[in-house]
C-alpha cells in the first residue's frame, strides 16, 4: 500500500505542482491534495491513476520492509546516464 508520505514525496522529488500532476494523472488538484493527505479515504481509481503518472516519470515505490529493514520509501527507477559514478563503481583510478 502506499502512503501518502510517499506520494508527496514522489512529487517533490520530481518538483512537480501539483497542477502538472493533475493534469498528468487526469485528476483534479483536490484529489492529490486529499491523497497527499489521507491516502485510507480515496476512490483506488485516483489512487491508480496518480501511481502511474507518477511511476511514468521514473519513481519506484518501496513496500516496507522491501530494502532490508527499512519502511515504505521511493527511489528513482534508473540511474542517469550522466549521474556520475556509481557508488560501488569508486575507486583510486577515477578520482578527480
Amino acid at each position: 500500500m502506499i502512503t501518502s508520505a510517499q506520494l508527496r514525496g514522489a512529487r517533490a522529488m520530481l518538483g512537480l505542482t501539483t497542477e502538472t500532476l493533475a493534469a498528468e494523472s487526469n485528476l483534479s488538484v483536490a484529489t492529490i491534495e486529499t491523497l497527499e493527505t489521507d491516502v485510507g479515504s480515496a476512490d483506488a481509481k485516483a489512487l491508480v491513476a496518480l501511481r502511474a503518472a507518477l511511476e511514468a516519470r521514473g519513481i519506484s515505490f518501496l513496500a516496507s520492509g522491501s530494502d532490508e529493514a527499512g519502511g515504505a520509501g521511493i527511489r528513482f527507477k534508473h540511474w542517469a546516464e550522466d549521474g556520475g559514478i556509481r557508488p560501488e563503481n569508486l575507486n583510486a583510478t577515477n578520482d578527480d
